[in-house]
């Protein structure tokens, strides 16, 4: 992978025994698109960075699970970048919570 995961700070991944770690199959796909679109050259790893900070330092008063604020940080480059609108991704989250529990694969 060449996009610098931090080891350390308020950006780093969770990891367990220097693993990376994922409590859903979700968290691992947000992950690797956010560092494949990444390595592709949609944006780069500094402008995914700033988001993903940004997003920890509002949700910095509370606890908060990681790799939904890394999905956000996502949207939000995407969003910022005009590859997808908020709103459509509004209305795809949507959907995809009107889904049944372990109903995850698109037909």
């Amino acid at each position: 992978m060449t996009a610098p995961l931090d080891i350390d700070g308020p950006a780093a991944p969770p990891r367990s025994n220097g693993e990376l770690t994922f409590a859903e199959p979700w968290e691992s796909r947000a992950f690797g698109m956010a560092v494949s679109l990444c390595e592709t050259g949609a944006f780069t790893w500094p402008q995914f960075q700033s988001a993903l900070i940004a997003r920890i330092a509002a949700a910095s008063e509370g606890p908060y699970r990681y790799y939904q604020l890394w999905l956000g940080a996502l949207e939000d480059v995407l969003a910022g970048l005009s590859v997808v609108s908020p709103e459509d991704i509004t209305a795809r989250a949507r959907a995809l919570a009107q889904r049944p529990r372990g109903h995850d694969h698109g037909s």
